[in-house]
């Protein structure tokens, strides 16, 4: 049965990207045409495509939205189906919410260069030339090279330093860049620096979840010595839901495999998407991409990159890419079989803001929105990990509203400088 596109309860408006000067109106004018145009020139793509790109091109400022055209996979069309199609069809891209605008234009972007065949083209990443940049970076090998100062740490820190990581590493997103140079490349400047930009900080709650191998969690959230594994009721699963691929995936599967190497988790389930999205967003050939990175860096990081390697041939880490990764609607319309795997790990963890706007639902909401509340559908323990790059804001004190506000940096929500890990037990 076709599902009506939905958000959680209508306590706040839907971002749409008809605002001129809005965040979600630059994405859709400025970033979107952008981004074409990078892809019409990485290939050599011949006059159909290119003439296909153009078309598209002009689409994104005049046109309206499109359905699949009639030889797209059919499995695919009644997904878009189920996923509003039918209700957004003709109508200005601006006009409709910008989450649904912003997933559909990376559908359209791969049936215009032949992704989905048949054809030449079909299966090839259009965004790949840029993802494998990125990972063959000198800032790539500086970052790697960096965890050999890790080992001198002691085990808690280190894994807290790879928690950090994994979190900015979100500033990594080819996709923001091209439309936020001044958000520079890195994942920010110092360590204290990085802490201090945390608007919201549940990591203590997180690591509560996931205690280390030897203790067990109360009740009360409290970690206590154990001896047998009788005070776990099963395997300690992590659900990883990355977003980016290259500089921020890297530092996800060394946060992976610390977890696993410590007994804080047992087994570990990466889901990345089905096909290319959002520019930078990981695919399973961008884990294979990323692992062999770590193989081949040497040091420290060969190190991590081993236990990966062997984790993923015996089962404790699985890669999955559900059909729903690329859907353009909230994770409050998960299917039921998602919402399963969800319930059955002992936390999921949604990395970056795509994710986050998906968890929270893409609302106007009040900065100070319970997180808890508006996550309270989610069917087990969750966990976001990620910079701000998008106006999508909740769980905020009322003092770090007002000091943010108060600091005059207008951009808080979007510049990437500002991140959070939030806990809903």
């Amino acid at each position: 049965m076709p599902v009506t596109p939905s958000e959680p309860a209508p306590v706040a408006p839907v971002i749409l990207g008809d605002e001129p000067g809005s965040f979600p109106h630059g994405v859709l004018a400025e970033r979107h045409p952008a981004i074409v145009r990078q892809v019409r020139e990485a290939f050599p793509y011949g006059p159909e495509r290119r003439r296909a790109l153009d078309a598209l091109l002009a689409d994104c400022a005049d046109g309206v939205i499109e359905p699949l055209p009639d030889d797209a996979d059919a499995r695919d069309r009644a997904r878009w189906a189920d996923w509003g199609m039918d209700t957004y069809a003709g109508r200005s891209w601006f006009d409709v919410p910008w989450l649904w605008a912003e997933s559909y234009f990376y559908r359209r972007l791969l049936d215009t260069v032949g992704y989905f065949g048949p054809g030449t083209w079909q299966g090839v990443d259009p965004f790949r030339p840029a993802k494998l940049a990125e990972l063959d970076a000198r800032e790539t090998d500086e970052e790697l090279a960096a965890l050999d100062g890790l080992a001198d740490l002691p085990a808690g820190e280190r894994t807290r330093a790879l928690l950090h990581g994994s979190l900015w590493g979100n500033r990594a997103d080819l996709g923001f860049r091209l439309s936020d140079s001044a958000a520079g490349t890195g994942t920010g400047t110092g360590t204290k620096d990085k802490v201090q930009a945390l608007v919201a900080d549940d990591s203590d709650a997180l690591w509560s979840l996931l205690p280390p191998s030897g203790t067990s969690t109360s009740r009360s959230g409290t970690s206590r010595p154990s001896t047998t594994r009788a005070d776990s009721s099963g395997p300690k699963t992590l659900c990883l839901v990355a977003d980016n691929a290259g500089r921020e995936l890297v530092p996800d599967l060394l946060l992976v495999s610390d977890l696993l190497d410590r007994g804080r988790i047992d087994r570990a389930v990466l889901h990345v998407k089905p096909y290319p999205y959002y520019v930078s967003d990981a695919t399973p050939a961008d884990v294979l991409d990323a692992l062999r990175r770590l193989v081949a860096a040497g040091g420290a990081a060969a190190g991590y990159g081993d236990r990966l390697w062997t984790a993923l041939t015996d089962g404790r880490v699985t890669v999955r890419a559900h059909p729903f990764s690329c859907a353009p609607l909230p994770y409050a319309e998960m299917p039921d079989d998602l919402r399963a795997e969800f319930a059955a790990a002992t936390v999921t963890v949604l990395k970056g803001d795509l994710n986050y706007r998906r968890l929270v639902g893409d609302r106007r909401w009040p900065p100070t929105t319970s997180f808890t509340d508006v996550t309270a559908y989610f069917p087990g323990p969750v966990a976001a990990l990620r910079t701000l790059k998008s106006d999508v804001i909740t769980g905020l004190t009322a003092d770090t509203e007002a000091a943010l506000v108060a600091s005059g940096e207008q951009r808080w929500r979007t510049s990437g400088t500002h991140a959070l890990i939030q806990v809903r037990r």
